[in-house]
């Protein structure tokens, strides 16, 4: 297989659910960051051989592949093509592995992978608002149940309590707002002109420019003590989930040969990559085979790994896979993660991605590790190698 280097990973600035980003379209927000990213690497439009964008509620304004309608939205050429996956909140993650598989298997030169969710326009289920999917013959096989039931389960069998996910989301806190305020994050945004909606959500004509995530909030345990509990569970509250979210993320790949054809500044390696399949009871246990399969790829053990980015949809999930796999919590989402910044599901693979490369980069770190759990019982995770 050739090798797959990362030339350039941006991101929009993550929205708060109603707020700084609530006014675009999906299209938008996402063809913002795919231009910003290709400005950034220097890349004509016309260079890239393929979009693959993730997206998870692909309904009414993130329908009809967003993937391509945020690209011709920016007026880049139509004869890019553009597909759509929905692998639940891993998707822009999976756009990754799909995209380094036509690089690595000499199919293209250059991909583009992204991921865009409006969570404020779209919310999550948006797209089983007609029914679920899971009928009898699934029923047969498997109990349905809700991401809040997996999470619950996943803390009673790592013995997670309260008090653990409490301080868990106060770390994410603390840790998003000192990275912010040394900067870290800077290198990665791109910053997002959007209209300015008045109270009842309407365009009040003015328009503003996004700069940083709005999720961050300040706390302390006796505030996170206060808090109820997610319906369905007693473990887990707002200040321990991912936040309700909008962004969009982008990562570019490139072969060999399109680096030096284009003339493109490799940043990293992917050393592997993998979408795993884990019980769909639970859920939310993904990140642990996902990152077993990974290192065994790579030959690298868990402490070779520099920094890990693993998705805080809920914090037993983090605080689970850390016990399964032995990372080094110091390690771990060192810029904080999804309770603090949030997760707008189908851009935060890529957002993670590009997280863990800017992390490498200051850090001079050699060896970063991404992971997600999915709804429905998966789990991705990849592995990249800073040059």
């Amino acid at each position: 297989m050739q090798d797959i280097y990362i030339v350039e990973a941006a991101r929009s600035p993550i929205g708060k659910r109603g707020k700084g980003l609530a006014g675009l379209m999906p299209a938008d927000l996402l063809g913002k960051v795919q231009r910003g990213a290709l400005e950034r690497a220097g890349i004509d439009p016309a260079n890239v051989g393929q979009v693959i964008g993730g997206c998870v509620s692909q309904v009414n304004q993130q329908s009809f592949n967003i993937a391509r309608i945020a690209w011709l939205s920016q007026g880049f050429p139509e004869e890019v093509a553009a597909t759509t996956v929905d692998s639940q909140c891993g998707s822009s993650q999976q756009a990754t592995s799909m995209g380094a598989a036509m690089i690595g298997s000499g199919m293209e030169d250059i991909v583009m992978a992204c991921g865009v969710e409006m969570m404020s326009v779209i919310p999550l289920g948006s797209n089983m608002a007609g029914g679920v999917p899971m009928g009898e013959s699934y029923m047969q096989h498997y109990q349905p149940t809700s991401q809040f039931q997996g999470a619950a389960m996943i803390a009673e069998e790592y013995q997670i309590t309260r008090q653990d996910t409490d301080a868990f989301g106060m770390s994410s806190q603390e840790k998003a707002i000192a990275a912010w305020e040394e900067g870290r994050f800077d290198r990665e945004i791109v910053p997002v002109e959007a209209p300015v909606l008045d109270k009842e959500g309407n365009p009040t004509g003015d328009t503003h420019t996004v700069t940083k995530d709005e999720g961050l909030r300040a706390t302390d345990m006796a505030s996170l003590g206060a808090l109820q509990a997610v319906p369905g569970q007693e473990i887990h509250t707002a200040g321990s989930s991912s936040q309700v979210s909008d962004g969009a993320a982008v990562v570019i790949l490139a072969s060999a040969a399109g680096v030096e054809k284009y003339g493109l500044k490799p940043r990293a390696k992917i050393r592997a990559t993998t979408l795993v399949g884990c019980d769909p009871v639970t859920m939310l246990k993904g990140p642990i085979p996902a990152t077993q399969k990974v290192l065994d790829q790579t030959g690298l053990s868990i402490d070779d790994i520099d920094t890990f980015e693993v998705n805080e949809a809920f914090a037993s999930v983090v605080l689970a896979w850390q016990k399964a796999v032995g990372a080094d919590a110091a390690k771990v989402n060192p810029n904080g993660g999804a309770i603090a910044l949030g997760h707008p599901t189908g851009s935060t693979g890529a957002r993670l991605i590009t997280t863990a490369l800017h992390e490498l980069e200051r850090t001079n770190g050699r060896y970063g590790l991404i992971a997600m759990c999915c709804g429905g019982g998966l789990g991705t995770g990849t592995v990249i190698e800073r040059l």
